[in-house]
This record gives C-alpha cells, structure tokens and sequence, in this order.
C-alpha cells in the first residue's frame, strides 16, 4: 500500500503522476500513524476574542493544525481515487480508498470525543469539515452538528467563529444537516463579525481580518477573498438550489432543491453552465381570500 511502500523512504519517483507524488511525499515526510501533522498557519484570520488583536491568544479559539491538515488531506485522498477510476488506475484506487478509511479510523480514535460529539477542543472549524468531508461516522453525526449549532448560537451569538478553512465549509454545512436558518442569520448579521459588518464600515471587498477596521494594518489586507468562503456557492445551491448532479460533472445533469428561510421572500438566479443557462426563480406570497 502506498502508505507502506513510502512510509519511511522518500517516494520513488518513476512515472508518477505529479499528484501522486505529492500524496506520497506528504505521507513520507508529514503523516505519522495516519494523522497529517504539517500545518503552519491553522484556521488564519479567525475573528480573535479583542478587535484590536490581529490573531486570537485564547487557546479555546484555535483548532489543533493535525486536525486541519488531515481532515483536508483525507478529502485530498477522496479526489485521488476518483481521478484513479476515472484514468482506469484500479488498483491506485483500491489503494486511496483502503488509505483513506484508515486515515478516518485514526482520525476519528485521535479527536473525537465519542461521549460528547466534540473533535479536539470542540471549535467549529474542527467540527464542520470534519462532519461535511465525511470523517464523522453516522452514528455521531447528529451530535457533532448539535454541538455546532450550540458553539455558534451560544458562545459566538449566531456569528461567525471560523477563518479561512472553517468558512468554506459553514454555510452549507449548516444548511445541509437541517439548520438553513442560523445560516441565514450568519449571512445578514451586520454586526462584528460578518460580512455584513465590513459593508456598514464601508468595505467594497472583503477584508483578510473580520476585525480589518480595528486590527494592527500590520497584516491587514482589504481585499481578501479567500474569507467569502462558501457564502457564494451557498446563494447559488443552497438559496436558488441550483446543483450539478454528483453522478456527472459540469452541470450535464441538474438537481434543483432550494431552501426557503422564514425571512427571505425570493430568490432570482442564472448560471451560464457549458450545456446552457440554467434558472431559478422563487418568490413567496400571502395566501389569497379563497384559501389557494
């Protein structure tokens, strides 16, 4: 197995596709008994507990790196084995997958907290990418979401808590295990911190700090789109509920299923695909006098 064959020597070299030579030297130089542990900047830019900070100094707040790395490099296995069947490369395949469950069962013995439904110190970007790139097994799932939803309501007040890597993966994730409202009240908060809250401080693009009005501008970019996040693919499939079907790439099948927040009355869309202009179009009405 690849894991096996390159654990402790660097990788061979000879006709390997330059992707997986990569997936080999992380696994060589980076993975220990199947936890990733190369990070450098973890969850960048999440919003610290003081606005003039530029980066959090509660321990509460930051998301172990291992935890990024292998969540991400599982998800990174999971590509390389549909890149693997697709090229007919059944046994690279074979090999991702058998990798990958055994990346999970590590993961899932190392960080999450069976009895409580927590991965590590419980933030939300160690829960939601765990629970949306497939690491969390079934049983936990509903769990691992409560404690999502509770983090965010509670201790954060229905705002964000994540950076660059948690926010990729929030407002869907959200959205998809059952609560499209929080992720609502998230996308039209105008308090700090939100993307609402950089427009009323008169923001035209998106800051690399949620607090990128009050921070040193000794690191402080103000036009960071990494930290939109998921927000416009949410509009696009979550909101107008437009999709391309799993079983096909590039939009050749469509699956239509928007959601419809409590306060939001439409939704007006297009995507200009390869095979067309798909629409979507909804709007909510007062039912009339004769009961329709």
């Amino acid at each position: 197995m690849l894991y096996e064959q390159y654990g402790n020597t660097r990788p061979v070299r000879e006709h390997y596709p330059a992707m997986k030579l990569w997936i080999n030297y992380i696994l060589s130089n980076f993975t220990t008994d199947y936890i990733v542990t190369k990070d450098t900047f973890g969850d960048w830019c999440m919003p610290p507990e003081r606005q003039e900070l530029i980066h959090s100094e509660d321990p509460a707040r930051k998301t172990d790196g291992a935890i990024l790395s292998t969540t991400f490099f599982y998800r990174l296995l999971q590509i390389m084995s549909k890149f693997a069947d697709l090229n007919g490369y059944t046994s690279d395949k074979e090999e991702f997958d058998q990798l990958a469950l055994q990346m999970k069962n590590s993961y899932n013995e190392k960080y999450l907290n069976k009895e409580t439904g927590q991965y590590g110190n419980n933030t939300v970007t160690a829960n939601m990418p765990s629970l949306v790139l497939g690491l969390t097994p079934a049983e936990y799932q509903e769990k691992v979401f409560e404690n999502i939803v509770a983090k965010t309501e509670g201790e954060f007040n229905s705002h964000v808590s994540t950076g660059l890597i948690g926010i990729g993966y929030l407002m869907r994730g959200f959205t998809h295990y059952g609560n499209p409202e929080l992720a609502y009240t998230i996308a039209t908060n105008t308090t700090y911190p939100s993307w609402g809250y950089m427009i009323e401080k008169g923001a035209t693009t998106i800051w690399e700090l949620w607090n990128g009005d009050t921070a040193d501008p000794a690191m402080n970019s103000a036009n960071h789109v990494m930290l939109l996040g998921d927000l416009m693919i949410w509009y696009y499939e979550c909101l107008a509920g437009i999709s391309t079907d799993k079983t096909d790439v590039g939009f050749k099948k469509i699956v239509m299923k928007p959601f419809f927040p409590e306060k939001l009355d439409f939704v007006k869309a297009s995507y200009h695909s390869v095979y067309g202009t798909i629409r979507s179009e909804w709007k909510k009405q007062a039912k009339r006098s004769n009961g329709r």
